[in-house]
């Protein structure tokens, strides 16, 4: 009810200001145009579209229940039973309590055009930046991209917006406007394989360089290593708020970018019980004294 309110709302009172503007100048002026016999008529007809909304929601729900596979078809179609609704409710309230004119028709029209000039503007925009997408390739179907931190493969890239799958199996759809002002980074950009980055903590007495021969061995043994493209394993001293350390870090090449978390699981458990194998042990953390 509060929905079909608003939308009658939303339709009326521009036409309302533009009847302000013009020479219209009393509310008596104003009044003339309403045809009182049809405001109650309107009223009820609010009210049967109310109690229709309702009685479609409870049957979609329950026939949703007994049918759990067509919930969605259901569902879809009841989204587009609601904006018939909606649309014919308003159509009908207007023509009920207005006297329809020349001077109305007029200002109807120039209000639909103001309106749909509005909401055009961003779907325009959206349009030019998906062929500038198209044109400029900063990412392409496949890519596993980062934009504006969400992760994931780009399974489609439309007139309108591009559609991502994280790898928590979300679909996320993206206006294709985002992408002119934002950084995207793409992992792969049109290759099957990508790099993937694994970072290990050891301790600053350990045995650096078995651990890293530990870690290169690791990698290249792994089922889901892309061979053609070489193992490094950079070290580097870190500084923390408690600790020193020694970083190693993995730079290392999956086959697929579908395997890069099952290939960084790997790699992390096969160099974790070779540490364990060898007492290399990660770095200790100073306890502060209070």
């Amino acid at each position: 009810m509060i929905r079909l309110l608003l939308l009658l709302t939303l339709f009326i009172t521009p036409t309302v200001y533009a009847l302000d503007a013009a020479p219209l100048d009393n509310l008596q002026d104003f009044a003339s145009l309403i045809r009182w016999s049809g405001v109650f008529a309107s009223m009820v007809i609010i009210g049967c579209a109310w109690l229709l909304l309702r009685f479609i929601d409870s049957l979609v729900a329950n026939i949703g229940d007994q049918f759990v596979q067509r919930r969605m078809l259901l569902q879809k179609l009841q989204s587009f039973f609601q904006f018939f609704v909606y649309m014919s409710t308003a159509v009908s309230v207007f023509m009920l309590s207005f006297r329809v004119d020349e001077r109305i028709l007029a200002l109807i029209g120039g209000t639909i055009a103001v309106s749909v000039g509005f909401a055009l503007k961003d779907l325009t925009a959206s349009f030019v930046a998906g062929l500038t997408i198209m044109i400029d390739r900063p990412f392409q179907v496949g890519d596993r991209v980062t934009f504006e931190g969400h992760y994931g493969d780009i399974v489609t890239i439309g007139l309108r917006s591009v559609r991502m799958n994280t790898l928590n199996d979300d679909i996320i759809t993206i206006p294709n406007n985002k992408f002119l002002n934002e950084v995207v980074s793409s992992g792969n950009y049109g290759a099957l394989d990508m790099q993937v980055v694994i970072p290990f903590h050891v301790g600053l007495d350990q045995d650096i360089t078995l651990a890293r021969e530990l870690i290169q061995e690791c990698a290249s043994s792994s089922r889901y290593i892309h061979l053609p493209k070489p193992v490094v394993v950079l070290v580097q001293q870190t500084i923390t708020d408690n600790y020193l350390a020694i970083k190693l870090t993995c730079k290392v090449y999956v086959v697929d970018t579908k395997f890069e978390k099952l290939f960084e699981t790997d790699i992390t458990l096969r160099v974790m019980s070779e540490f364990r194998k060898h007492n290399i042990l990660p770095p200790a953390i100073a306890v502060k004294s209070a």
